[in-house]
């Protein structure tokens, strides 16, 4: 055979071999951003219409996050929220659109004291997602339902539904589980 023959199967053999390693990568990046967001990464997804723009803007999320100095709290500030957040839910039965309001506030002090940025709610979304991404679809949904009861178009049950989403978000960055009053003396 000729030698310019080999030299064409070779650089074949290298343009398909570049092929499969880029494929194999790309998949294995969308594989670890749909583990790493979870339900985020689909929600991203179906908000930017792209599946390449919508992992351009979790991977950005996500070194955008690894930039900040998220931080867990101090058993003191976490029993200082978890004694807040009972009343909160107490205050719910008298007054529940006080105490949703209370509750979406609280939420922005648990994240600014985690060195969360309290920006805009689809900033604070957005960044919360990347280490919290089995609960940002509560915050999504509790905030739309804040929203509502805003809008003075919120029932009482759509109310206890926000106090449950916000409740699983709290409870996530405060990294204790069960907000309870037995975990946090204990710590």
């Amino acid at each position: 055979m000729e030698p310019w023959i080999w030299i064409v199967i070779a650089l074949a053999v290298v343009v398909v071999i570049a092929a499969a390693l880029w494929a194999f990568t790309k998949k294995r990046r969308s594989d670890q951003l749909r583990q790493g967001f979870g339900p985020e990464y689909d929600r991203t997804v179906n908000a930017y219409g792209n599946r390449g723009r919508a992992e351009h803007e979790l991977t950005t999320r996500k070194e955008r996050v690894e930039k900040l100095n998220i931080r867990p709290l101090e058993p003191s500030e976490r029993t200082r929220f978890v004694d807040a957040w009972h009343s909160t839910q107490a205050r719910f039965v008298d007054d529940p659109n006080a105490a949703i309001v209370d509750a979406d506030r609280m939420i922005g002090e648990v994240m600014s004291a985690r060195g969360y940025p309290v920006g805009d709610f689809e900033a604070r979304a957005s960044d919360v997602s990347v280490d919290h991404p089995d609960v940002v679809s509560n915050y999504r949904a509790a905030h739309a339902l804040a929203i509502a009861n805003d809008q003075g178009k919120a029932t009482t049950e759509d109310l206890r539904q926000a106090m449950v989403h916000y409740r699983a978000l709290f409870e996530d960055l405060l990294e204790t589980g069960q907000p309870s009053r037995q975990t946090t003396t204990r710590r």
